[in-house]
């Protein structure tokens, strides 16, 4: 940043004089004035003070080398200026301000050397405040206008830039939050759908036992049945009603051996 001198006490006893209290001002920059040395060729202020009496202290103290520099007078107001040569571009701003004063003195400056060339190092006091006083004025409220702050305006654009990736980062943020959730969805549904899987095999696994035990409890009935059915038309257990005579004669005999044996 730029270096900040604290006012001594010659500008502080000046200060004393006039008083920002009296006067209720809106722009950042209030008052402004060229010099050549301590002899001031124009100056222009939006308001009324003892601005003479004020500089004039400050212009006494200024060295050629001091290149730019920032007096505080208190809290809330300050003096700005930029010297080149013999030449102070000098202007008071609110406190707060210090990118656009030295902006408005050095386009100010640039427009009184390419005005005035060399004819300022003769010029008598006051002599260029009816003709520049004019362009430090139009300059001052070109600059006192924030719709003509370039970087105010960038600011502006790159902070609209910022709420719109935030917005978008809170939307992705969202969905990646839906996305989720639908992941975690589609996995409770595969599981569901597994355990699905798994108690239907075995709903048909139990339904196949069970149909094969009606299978053969049936299978077992009907050949019970037939068998029955088959003694009861033969006349009982050994079928002798559906035995041929050479079998009940191989029946005798053989229970005709089995007495000799005994």
């Amino acid at each position: 940043g730029r270096p900040t001198r604290r006012a001594p006490s010659e500008q502080s006893r000046s200060r004393r004089v006039w008083s920002p209290r009296a006067v209720t001002f809106t722009m950042p920059i209030l008052y402004a004035l060229i010099a050549r040395e301590t002899t001031i060729l124009c100056e222009y202020t939006t308001t009324s003070g003892n601005f003479q009496q004020i500089t004039s202290t400050i212009l006494n103290k200024i060295k050629p080398e001091d290149g730019s520099m920032t007096y505080v007078y208190d809290e809330q107001y300050a003096f700005h200026y930029i010297v080149d040569g013999r030449l102070t571009f000098l202007c008071m701003a609110d406190a707060e301000k210090r990118r656009i004063p030295f902006v408005f003195l050095d386009d100010v400056k640039n427009k009184f050397i390419a005005t005035y060339g060399d004819r300022a190092n003769s010029a008598l006091a006051l002599s260029m405040n009816e003709d520049f006083g004019r362009t430090v004025k139009k300059t001052m409220d070109y600059y006192n206008d924030p719709a003509n702050d370039a970087t105010a305006a960038a600011q502006k654009k790159l902070d609209a830039v910022k709420n719109v990736m935030v917005q978008n980062i809170d939307l992705i943020m969202e969905r990646g939050e839906k996305m989720d959730l639908l992941v975690d969805k589609t996995e409770q549904m595969q599981q569901n759908a597994q355990q699905f899987k798994k108690t239907s095999q075995q709903l048909k696994d139990t339904l196949w036992c069970k149909k094969m035990k009606i299978y053969a409890l049936f299978t077992f009935l009907v050949i019970f049945v037939i068998i029955i059915f088959s003694m009861f038309l033969c006349g009982g257990v050994d079928y002798p009603g559906c035995q041929s005579d050479d079998d009940q004669k191989d029946r005798r005999l053989s229970a005709l051996f089995t007495q000799l044996r005994r």
